[in-house]
Formats: C-alpha cells, structure tokens, sequence
C-alpha cells in the first residue's frame, strides 16, 4: 500500500508539479488601425488574420482597432512600438489625436502605410510628409511587372528581380517630403496607366518612366514604410507580399536591417 501511495504521489508532482516556463515577450508591439472614412476595402478582412500570422510567426503583437478614439490615448500609445494604417481612408483622426501621433513618432518610433493610407488625412500636412507622397487616382486592377529597387531593405531578399503582380495601381503626386528611399517601382509599359473619372473630374497618364509603389524614410525622429500594395485580398495569402510588409514592419518598429 505504501509503494502505491508513493508512486501515486510521484504521478501526481510530474503532472501538476511540473515548471512554468513564462511565455517569451514580443520583440515589439504593432497598433492596426482600418478606420475608413470613405471607401471601405473588403481586403480588410484578409489583412487582419494575415498580419495576425506574421506577428506570431515572428514574435510581436499585434492589435487590431477600428475605433480611433478608443486606442489613441497618451497612456496607451506608450505600449506602442509601430502604429499601422492599414487599408485607411478619409480623415480618422481629430486634432487631439493627430497631436498625439505626432508625438508618437518625434519619440522615435515608426509609422506603417498601406494602400489606401496614402489616400488618409490629406489635409494633414505632417501626415502628408510622414507619408511621403500621396495618392491622386488608379486605373483599373490590372497585371503588371514589378522591380525591386533597393535590396538592402528588410523582406526585399526572397524577391525575384522582377516579378508579374496583379493589383490596384496608384498614381501618386510629388513629393510632399525629401530623402524618400524607393524599394519597389512598377514598370507602366506592362499596363495601362490611362485612367478618367468623370465622377470627381480625376483624369491620370501615369508617372511615366519611374513609377515608385514602395519606400520607406527617417522623419521627424521616427521611421516610415509605405507600400502601395495590398488592395487585393487574394494579396494578404501571397508570400511574396507578406514577405515585403514584414520587412517594412520590422524596419519602422526597430530601425534594424537597413541602413542610407
């Protein structure tokens, strides 16, 4: 009877006695944000679970909000390593919080855009040159060829020199800011850049023979990647893509792996 007890006793400290080991922290924090104020991209709901699989396949946390009001305060954006703008449109913040992201990236941390981003706060002028350029119209969705145009940057390493991508094509304004870097450039001679709305009396030729979709910069203390990529939501199952916005993220949340 006493062997038993005894064993009994072992069974039981191997399986309720065993240590806890604590669960490793996040490498950094991202802040999603999708609020639209203007047209809403059904892709949001692909980006969402796909951001969600690259934080835990490389260790950060990842919160998704579409309530502006009730994430942009001072006490928790200092949680915060990136703020990302993800499929944005239209003006979603209020002159409180666009101080307060501001403040946020003169502390030194990043700023991710994505798509429509570049077609958010366009009456914001620090957001206009955190963003770097801002969009001006597309054409259609159409298949075009795609360069790769500085290799140093983060998840540019696995993409081919040159690769087929189908996707909504912005056509961006000047420069709002200077010492923009460009990663990605889209080659207008394999689509059809001519585009006219006669709804918002909006007509585009194109950006001719250098076309940037990609670029990332150091501004006001802190760091911002945009990517003009991602309007399809087939985009957010390409590994390719994911590959491109993992670097960005982890450029803008740490500074790492690129330097001018």
């Amino acid at each position: 009877m006493k062997t038993r007890i005894f064993a009994f006793l072992i069974l039981g400290c191997t399986l309720f006695c065993a240590p806890v080991f604590a669960q490793d922290p996040p490498q950094f924090r991202v802040l999603m944000i999708s609020t639209t104020n203007g047209w809403h991209h059904e892709s949001i709901a692909e980006a969402v679970p796909a951001i969600r699989g690259l934080g835990s396949k490389h260790q950060f946390e990842v919160v998704w909000e579409e309530n502006v009001a009730r994430m942009f305060t001072e006490e928790n954006l200092k949680r915060y390593d990136v703020i990302m703008f993800m499929l944005t449109t239209g003006d979603i913040l209020n002159p409180e919080q666009q101080a307060l992201m501001e403040k946020f990236i003169r502390s030194g941390k990043g700023f991710v855009g994505v798509h429509s981003a570049s077609d958010t706060e366009a009456h914001w002028p620090w957001y206009t040159q955190l963003l770097g350029r801002s969009f001006h119209i597309h054409p259609p969705i159409q298949t075009a060829k795609i360069s790769v145009i500085d290799r140093t940057f983060p998840g540019t390493e696995r993409l081919p020199e040159k690769f087929w991508f189908t996707d909504e094509y912005y056509e961006f304004g000047e420069e709002n800011v200077r010492g923009l870097n460009y990663i990605l450039s889209v080659d207008e001679r394999t689509y059809n850049p001519i585009v006219n709305w006669e709804w918002d009396k909006k007509s585009g030729k194109g950006m001719g023979a250098f076309h940037p979709i990609a670029w990332n910069h150091e501004f006001d203390g802190g760091r911002s990647f945009f990517t003009a990529l991602g309007h399809m939501p087939e985009d957010y199952q390409d590994e390719l893509f994911l590959e491109h916005l993992w670097g960005g993220i982890y450029w803008a949340a740490t500074g790492k792996g690129w330097k001018k």
